[in-house]
């Protein structure tokens, strides 16, 4: 259940910052009724923003596949990362 909160409670950051650090999600502040801003800590924000790129890689893989462009060879992938890592 997403936490929503008035504008009012951000003067109160140490609540806030608590908060979001807690349940790992962002707290959505309204002003006036209405939606207004989204807060979160840099840590929830990280892994929402790796998911979305993740997503978005995905998305033009498939657009890739679909539109019959060669695919590269799974094996040939983690072998260029391994030698780019070493590891």
């Amino acid at each position: 259940m997403p936490d929503i909160r008035p504008i009012k409670d951000l003067r109160n950051t140490t609540e806030i910052s608590k908060l979001c650090h807690e349940n790992k999600e962002p707290i959505f502040i309204t002003k006036n009724g209405y939606g207004d801003m989204v807060v979160m800590s840099m840590e929830t924000y990280e892994k929402k923003l790796a998911k979305a790129e993740l997503y978005e890689k995905l998305a033009k893989a498939e657009e890739q596949l679909e539109n019959g462009k060669p695919l590269e060879d799974a094996a040939d992938v983690f072998k260029r990362l391994k030698d780019k890592y070493g590891k």
